[in-house]
């Protein structure tokens, strides 16, 4: 007998990917936060500085470092996110996040 596509999905327990899970050291987080800022895209931008957050800690302990309630930081830093730039530095001076700039040829 063969499997329907529900039946499949019922017999493996998966959960959501979750990018924090796998910042676990600094040269990691650098490089998946390059990548995001290289993007050019503020959502992209603002769901890596959340998944950075979370592997640093937590949004409760940014919360308290940037002076931000955790509730805006949550919809600050989703993917449908928007962060103020003002906001967007909190979170990296929080998190010891340093922006370079360098001129493209």
């Amino acid at each position: 007998m063969q499997r329907t596509p529900r039946q499949i999905q019922k017999a493996f327990k998966t959960r959501p990917y979750d990018a924090a899970e796998f910042l676990t050291d600094p040269e990691t987080i650098a490089a998946y936060l390059t990548e995001a800022l290289e993007s050019d895209d503020p959502r992209s931008i603002a769901k890596a500085l959340g998944a950075v957050a979370r592997a640093r800690g937590g949004m409760a302990r940014l919360a308290r470092e940037t002076g931000v309630t955790r509730e805006s930081l949550y919809r600050a830093l989703s993917e449908t996110g928007n962060p103020e730039l003002g906001t967007a530095l909190k979170v990296m001076h929080a998190l010891g996040v340093r922006l370079t700039a360098s001129l493209t040829a």
